[in-house]
Parts: structure tokens; sequence; C-alpha cells
């Protein structure tokens, strides 16, 4: 029974300061749950995501596509 409480303390001890910090510092309760929120969110979003029907964005081009045409010279301005 002793190796089951040396196991769990640090889990109780835990709740109990996230117990204290939830009436005497709020701040410290709030900001430590919005921080454990973001690693569940990364897990739990994207499922969500797609049952929504939401649908990556196309990929932006990395080059200019050429026209399938012979290409003319370019005339009637001063560059020469």
């Amino acid at each position: 029974m002793a190796f089951m409480s040396t196991l769990t303390r640090p889990f109780v001890n835990t709740l109990k300061y996230l117990q204290w910090a939830s009436h005497a510092r709020p701040v410290v309760f709030y900001s430590l749950l919005l921080g454990a929120l973001g690693p569940v969110s990364v897990v739990v979003v994207p499922k969500y995501r797609a049952q929504f029907g939401w649908k990556p964005a196309e990929r932006i081009p990395v080059s200019y596509p050429l026209p399938d045409r012979p290409r003319s010279p370019v005339s009637g301005y001063d560059d020469e």
C-alpha cells in the first residue's frame, strides 16, 4: 500500500496546488489551464475540423506558369 501512495503523491500534490491556486491566485490557475489546453487541442482540433468540412487551401504556386506558345520579342518600347 505504501508503494501506491508513493506513485500517487505527485498527482495528489498537483491537485491540491491547483485547488489552492484556483482560490488564492486565479491568474496562475487559469494560465495553467490554458497552457494545458494547447497540447490537447493539437490532438482534438484536426478531427473536428474535418468533420465540419474544412479543407486545406490550395498550395501557393512556386513558379509562374509559362504560356504554351512561341514567345515573340517585345517591341515598341525605347529600350534600344
